[in-house]
């Protein structure tokens, strides 16, 4: 299982109780991932040959790519190095946010779309985007960044000055109420954030609706055609297991 999401962990558990043989893997991208109830390898493939490798040396019988919705490289070079394996490859995708009355989204196909959709005068903004992507945003030097990470602040760029921003640790899933708060108490006035889909990360766009304020909503990057469900209980099925989690 490429893992890394609430449904990975959803099913990783389920499999733990079925008994089933596997191995969960993480990309590495948190220095504290979630333990899992299966055996769990860290860290990179070494791209589509390394990973086909991976999957005939180890005899995986099939893979369920339950990775972020922007995890595309690592899901692209799944469906090459199944298809490259012969095995079987399923991906487990929670479906992407649709907007409701109320909204204000903006979608953009991208980074660098989502920078430039920014205000030109001076916004308090939300950045839901994680960490890799916040130096395009930084660059707009009028803007006041609230950034919502996992670990602690490593990188330079964003150990922010408070008249530039601040960072708050926290680990979803959050609620509707403590994501209406952090908003409110930092007087936000956009968000920008990936369109992840779930349940977990949800929260901060039932809060913006409330609240009125507007949405720039990255759309998902494209990913090649693979068998996909968006539910655990789906996944447990098309591994021949019958049961309800």
């Amino acid at each position: 299982m490429l893992g890394g999401t609430l449904d990975a962990s959803r099913l990783a558990q389920a499999l733990a109780q079925a008994g089933v043989d596997g191995i969960f893997s993480y990309a590495g991208r948190t220095s504290a991932p979630i333990a899992q109830p299966l055996p769990t390898r860290v860290g990179g493939f070494g791209g589509v040959a390394g990973l086909q490798t991976f999957l005939q040396t180890e005899r995986i019988t099939h893979v369920v790519d339950a990775t972020h919705p922007f995890a595309a490289q690592m899901s692209s070079n799944a469906v090459l190095a199944c298809a490259g394996a012969g095995v079987p490859l399923l991906a487990l995708e929670r479906p992407a946010w649709q907007a409701q009355s109320g909204d204000v989204w903006h979608h953009v196909p991208d980074i660098a779309a989502a920078v430039q959709a920014l205000p030109t005068e001076p916004a308090r903004v939300f950045l839901a985007i994680g960490r890799q992507q916040v130096a395009p945003f930084l660059a707009c030097a009028q803007h006041w960044y609230l950034l919502r990470l996992v670990d602690p602040v490593v990188d330079s760029i964003l150990d922010l000055p408070a008249e530039r921003g601040h960072v708050v640790l926290d680990r979803g899933p959050f609620t509707v109420e403590s994501d209406r708060a952090l908003l409110q108490a930092h007087g936000i006035t956009h968000i920008a954030s990936k369109n992840s889909g779930g349940a977990g990360a949800q929260a901060k766009l039932l809060a913006a609706r409330e609240l009125g304020l507007p949405v720039i909503l990255i759309d998902r990057p494209f990913i090649p055609i693979r068998h996909r469900v968006h539910s655990v209980n789906d996944a447990l099925r098309w591994l021949g297991l019958v049961g309800s989690y």
